[in-house]
Formats: structure tokens, C-alpha cells, sequence
């Protein structure tokens, strides 16, 4: 049978016992969380109890005063080094977050175009959610519920969340935090459940329409489609390309340099920087473009209004791509088709997809696979192992 405890204890007192002997507890609510301390080890009894109740009484009367100061009751709590800290909101900590990519993109660490993505998600509606809340109080389960309602893409939701777990791994290293809540969430499972598919669809041109497209251009416009669709370059990769990168003899061309609004940089992966074989298609736009560009500078491909090199993706889409669909009669697909279609048709040619992979710039041959799996040959549906298994037989 159970013993009846030696006290009565009052609400918001408990008595904890311990292997070194019962200590007195109080609860009270701070800051809209419910809080526990114990009091100094002292024998427990009516009068120690009494104490604990006047003590948390007062304690109470100053958290609605405004004049709790955690410390001065708690010293050695870890809340009581928190609240030393004072208030630190999580826009203060967002817009701080902004200061330091606004700074990376001055000393060449960060890309222009980055830094608007980063912005773009710290100033927008979403990251609103965390405006006047503290960054103490942001949870694992309200990280989990907010990201669950983002209802947009796996990539969208990776990409607002990039500056948000920045936040906190700074916040963690300053001490502004006990725990970083991205740590106690699985994120990959919690996007996977949670995020929209991508509603853009690979729709490569026909033969049919690439004839209409080629046919639609103008003798200034007609190398640059026609060097694009057979060689599948990125629009920055394209953009960027100079005389220099091209070898006609040996019939390659190097990829070592992309463009990103305005900026020329290297390719994000190794895999980037690449030899591209050139068909007699992509020959013969080069030498088309000599008469245009060689004299010009270093870049092979200019704007044909102005013949100067492409500023950015949304030029050539506003310049050259929005006119040159209307002409040919094509209902509309961004420029970023014209590498689907260079893919498609070399794996519907029975190209091989780890080939594919290399001239398209891939890190391996998933992406391919996950891409471009419908236009695969049979043979090459079963992985790489297993047909030089068939091929020993």
C-alpha cells in the first residue's frame, strides 16, 4: 500500500525526491512557458513549505509586474543565462543574416543573384511566421507545422529554409540557444511528405518544331539556336562561351565558365567544366557566328540588337526567345527546352546515358536517368553492373 505523503503541498510546490535526499520545487509560467526550479537543499517541512509558496508568490506578482528578473532567484538556471541575454527577436537575427550575405556578395564570396534568392526568402510573407516571436521559443513542432503548410516544391522549401537554419546555427554558437531545432526535426522525410511536385514539364521539341524554329530566325539569330540545340548548353554556359573555348579542328568545346546575372564564374561542380563534341550542326553555326562576333571580342554569342555580350537568362528570353516563338507559330516553352532537347535526341538516337551525363554536365548519371528515363533506350534501363554481366555471358 502506498504511503501517504508526510505534507500537504500547496499548488505550484512539489516535493522531488532524490538519492541525496527531497528537494522543494516550484512552477510558475514566464514568458508564456511553464517553468520548474528547485530550491537549495534544505530539511522539507511545513515551514520550508511555506517559505516555497511565499517565495513563488512573489515571484508571480513580479512576472506581472514586468519586473522578473530570472537570474536574481535562479543564478546557476540555464533559463537565467537566457533571459542575461535579453530579447532577441527572430527578425533582428533574419535581417542580421541578410547584412552578412549583402557583405558576401562585396568581397566576392556570395553571387548577386544568391543574394536575391536569400532575400527574396527573408523578406517574404512566409518568414513573416517568425516576426516578434524570440528565438528561444521557436520549437522543433512549430518548425515541423510551418514547414509542413509551405505547400510548394522540395527546391523551394530548401531554398527559404537556407538563410532560417543559418539563423539558427549562429544563434546556437552565440549561446542565444540551448538546442538548434533543425536538429531534432528529420527534414528530408518532412519535405518528401510535405512538398508539391514540380508542375514543369520536359517538353523537347519535335523535329517538326525545330525545323519551324530554324526556319523562323533571322541570319543573326539563326547560329545561336542552332549551335543550342545541338550541343545543350546551360543558358549561362552559352552565354559565357568564348572563341577561345573552341577548338573546330579537334571539334570540342571547353566549358569552363558560366554566367549568372552579369557575373562570370566557374561552374558550380567539377563536373561543369567539360569537353562538349561538336556535330557538323554546331559546326557550321560556329562558323556562321565568326562573321558576327570574332571581330567583336571574346564572346561568341551577342545580342543581336545591340551585338554586344547577353546581360542575363531574361534578356535572351525578352530579346530573342519570347519573338522567335511567335514567329514560328510554337506554342510557348521556356529556352531551358532546347537542352531537353538535345538530351532526348541523343537518347532516343541510343546514345549512351552515361555519355549524355558528361556532355550535359552531370555530377552521374541519376539525373539523366530521373530526367530524360522515357527517351532511355531498353538496354540501357538496367544499371550499368548488371549489363556488363550480360555483356561477360
Amino acid at each position: 500500500m502506498d504511503q501517504r505523503p508526510a505534507f500537504q503541498t500547496p499548488p505550484g510546490v512539489k516535493i522531488r525526491k532524490f538519492a541525496s535526499g527531497d528537494r522543494i520545487q516550484i512552477a510558475f509560467t514566464w514568458e508564456g512557458r511553464e517553468c520548474r526550479e528547485l530550491l537549495p537543499a534544505a530539511p522539507v517541512n511545513k515551514s520550508s513549505l511555506l517559505r516555497a509558496t511565499v517565495l513563488r508568490d512573489e515571484i508571480r506578482m513580479k512576472i506581472k509586474a514586468g519586473s522578473f528578473v530570472y537570474a536574481d532567484y535562479f543564478p546557476d538556471s540555464p533559463r537565467a543565462a537566457a533571459s542575461r541575454k535579453g530579447s532577441t527577436k527572430m527578425e533582428k537575427l533574419l535581417y542580421r543574416q541578410l547584412d552578412i550575405y549583402e557583405r558576401q556578395v562585396g568581397n566576392g564570396k556570395l553571387s548577386p543573384a544568391t543574394y536575391r534568392g536569400y532575400a527574396k526568402a527573408i523578406n517574404g510573407t512566409r518568414m513573416r511566421r517568425w516576426h516578434g516571436v524570440e528565438v528561444r521559443d521557436v520549437t522543433p513542432a512549430l518548425l515541423r507545422e510551418w514547414i509542413s503548410a509551405m505547400e510548394c516544391t522540395s527546391k523551394a522549401i530548401r531554398n527559404t529554409l537556407i538563410p532560417l537554419r543559418s539563423v539558427f546555427e549562429d544563434a546556437l554558437n552565440d549561446e542565444l540557444i540551448e538546442l538548434n531545432p533543425f536538429d531534432r526535426i528529420a527534414l528530408a522525410k518532412l519535405i518528401r511528405q510535405t512538398s508539391k511536385a514540380s508542375d514543369y514539364v520536359i517538353q523537347p521539341f519535335t523535329q517538326t518544331e525545330r525545323t519551324a524554329l530554324l526556319q523562323a530566325c533571322r541570319s543573326d539569330e539563326r547560329p545561336t539556336i542552332q549551335y543550342w540545340l545541338n550541343t545543350g548548353l546551360r543558358p549561362g554556359e552559352l552565354q559565357a562561351q568564348e572563341w577561345a573555348h573552341v577548338d573546330q579542328e579537334r571539334r570540342i568545346a571547353r566549358v569552363v565558365q558560366n554566367q549568372v546575372v552579369g557575373v562570370i564564374k566557374s561552374p558550380k561542380t567539377l563536373a561543369g567544366i567539360r569537353d562538349i563534341d561538336l556535330n557538323d550542326e554546331a559546326l557550321q553555326a560556329l562558323r556562321a557566328q565568326q562573321d558576327i562576333s570574332q571581330s567583336r571580342g571574346p564572346r561568341i554569342w551577342l545580342n543581336p540588337r545591340t551585338l554586344k555580350p547577353w546581360d542575363n537568362d531574361a534578356q535572351v528570353r525578352k530579346t530573342l526567345w519570347l519573338p522567335l516563338m511567335e514567329r514560328a507559330g510554337i506554342p510557348y516553352r521556356n529556352p531551358y527546352q532546347l537542352r531537353h532537347t538535345y538530351a532526348s535526341t541523343l537518347l532516343t538516337a541510343g546514345a549512351n546515358p552515361w555519355y549524355v551525363a558528361q556532355q550535359l554536365g552531370h555530377e552521374d548519371v541519376e539525373m539523366v536517368f530521373r530526367t530524360y528515363g522515357k527517351f532511355i533506350r531498353e538496354d540501357y534501363q538496367r544499371p550499368r553492373a548488371e549489363l556488363q554481366i550480360v555483356k561477360e555471358d
